[in-house]
């Protein structure tokens, strides 16, 4: 992603990926009604990193992978105390997760982890927004 944004532009941007994150977790409750935990999980770490990416875009934190992403959110918010450590824990988790559920075999998920995954999901939410509008 480029680094040259106008200011409206990055407030666009901004807002779509805060619209499609909560997009996401509307698709997560529908695949946990469904029963279909792995796709769920897939998409609880979306609905959460398209979150963060609205926050590192705001602040002008360039990243280019998922990985990246992780490791700018715990140098530039959780060292510096303005985020929870429990947030990067529980989006590590999510991200491993959602890696092992995509990329392993054997790899199940249970209702009740997904229904913790969804409630500190929609949490993470709530925080990043708070700190993308400085609330």
């Amino acid at each position: 992603m480029k680094d040259s944004f106008t200011e409206e532009e990055r407030k666009d941007i901004i807002n779509y990926r805060l619209k499609r994150s909560h997009e996401t977790l509307h698709a997560a409750d529908v695949m946990i009604n469904a029963e279909e935990f792995h796709s769920a999980v897939n998409r609880l770490y979306y609905a959460c990193y398209y979150a963060l990416s609205a926050l590192l875009i705001k602040y002008k934190i360039n990243t280019g992978t998922h990985h990246g992403a992780k490791s700018r959110f715990g140098e530039h918010f959780i060292m510096t105390g303005r985020i929870e450590k429990k947030y990067s824990i529980f989006y590590s988790q999510l991200f491993n997760s959602r890696n092992e559920g995509d990329y392993d075999d054997f790899v199940y998920f249970d209702q009740e982890t997904v229904t913790d995954y969804r409630t500190r999901a929609k949490e993470f939410l709530e925080v990043i927004e708070r700190n993308i509008h400085n609330l």
